[in-house]
């Protein structure tokens, strides 16, 4: 049989790449037009591969067997963050289809809205298989314009009141092993084309509200001022702070919210975005309860009210030791990403293998790999779901 090689996987690619890509970059949101004809892609790649296409009650494709499963399954996601780079959860789609090609009894899954770049709801077709959604609280979440997801899922074809029934799928698969871009450079530091993750870390993502009060910019004086995006400022300084000197806790304020938003007021309101990882769950709880007793004070300084709660949180997951002893002999890494096979692997026998990024850039228009380390990579997940399989 004919080895995975760089121009197959650039031929799989052609048709995707070109949907929701623009000067800055690829914009594949959830439940838009421009996931919708990523996922007419999905089908032609299904049906040029044997493979029948479904969905499932979260909105994930399952491109499945005409065996019966339960199967073992590859994939990874096809929705971006905004202006996003070509490759993040596109090439473990495209490489999916590669192996499952090849290996029979094999299923391909683009999950659902991974990124959660619109809802603030990421991993979430991965979250609703194995039942950890808060199916009443997403469904209720809102995007941009204002726009609630049960509106957005019903608009793109999905019935949100099914969605607590996808727990029910999860009995299909044996297993599950993602290929996906390195978001780092830890293979272009050990000079290898790919590498099997053995652990992710534990990540939490926090949402901050500030109450302020508006005023003149100009006449309000120190004292008087109720700057909702100064006690903002603050507490990302703190964040930040809190980590101590652990190279290993990443924090990112990743989105801000101002209002009025004008040039000549005092800012009223602030809402604010804060994510912290790290292996170590015990110090990532400590964190978060550290921060918030740190809104406490700086609420009682400022007079600005301070709410702090969990957006998300996923805690770390070490996968499989048969997978990785199946994956074969591949430099070993820790991701501090969140992915969909680190949300099944809490059910279920599951691996990841990475592709050398050189830059480590990704969430990016400048995210790039080589696809002949790609073709590597999805050569070595072949070779491990045929002993899986």
């Amino acid at each position: 049989m004919k080895a995975i090689d760089a121009s197959e996987l650039r031929d799989r690619l052609a048709g995707l790449e070109p949907i929701g890509r623009g000067p800055d970059g690829t914009t594949r949101l959830a439940w838009t037009a421009e996931l919708a004809a990523a996922e007419v892609w999905f089908g032609e790649q299904a049906g040029a591969a044997g493979l029948g296409v479904e969905r499932d009650p979260a909105g994930s494709l399952w491109a499945v067997p005409d065996s019966p499963g339960p199967w073992w399954a590859t994939g990874s996601h096809l929705d971006s963050v905004r202006s996003g780079g070509r490759f993040d959860g596109a090439l473990g789609v495209a490489a999916g289809f590669a192996v499952a090609e090849r290996v029979p009894g094999v299923a391909v899954i683009a999950f659902a809205d991974e990124e959660g770049a619109r809802f603030n709801t990421p991993t979430f077709g991965s979250r609703a298989l194995v039942g950890r959604l808060a199916v009443g609280d997403v469904l209720a979440r809102t995007d941009d314009d204002g726009l609630a997801l049960a509106d957005a899922m019903r608009a793109a074809g999905t019935d949100p009141e099914r969605l607590a029934d996808a727990p029910a799928w999860l009995a299909r698969l044996r297993g599950f092993l993602e290929l996906h871009i390195d978001q780092t450079q830890d293979l272009a530091r050990l000079d290898a084309a790919a590498g099997a993750v053995g652990a992710l870390a534990s990540r939490m993502r926090l949402a901050l509200t500030f109450a302020g009060r508006a005023d003149h910019a100009g006449t309000t004086r120190r004292a008087e001022r109720r700057d909702a995006l100064a006690a903002a400022a603050r507490m990302i300084v703190a964040a930040d702070e809190l980590t101590g000197d652990d190279p290993d806790f990443l924090v990112t304020a990743a989105r801000m919210l101002v209002e009025p938003n004008a040039f000549t007021t005092v800012p009223s309101g602030v809402r604010l975005w804060i994510d912290g990882r790290t292996p170590d769950p015990e110090r990532l709880a400590l964190w978060r309860a550290e921060l918030e007793a740190a809104a406490a004070v700086l609420a009682g300084r400022s007079g600005v009210a301070i709410e702090l709660a969990t957006a998300s949180h996923t805690e770390g997951v070490t996968f499989d030791l048969d997978v990785l002893a199946a994956i074969g002999d591949l430099p070993r890494l820790v991701c501090f990403a969140g992915h969909d096979a680190g949300i099944l692997a809490q059910r279920l026998p599951a691996g990841m293998v990475f592709v050398r990024n050189a830059t480590g850039v990704s969430h990016s228009p400048e995210e790039h790999v080589e696809l002949d380390d790609v073709a590597v990579a999805a050569e070595a997940m072949r070779a491990a779901l045929t002993r899986l399989a």
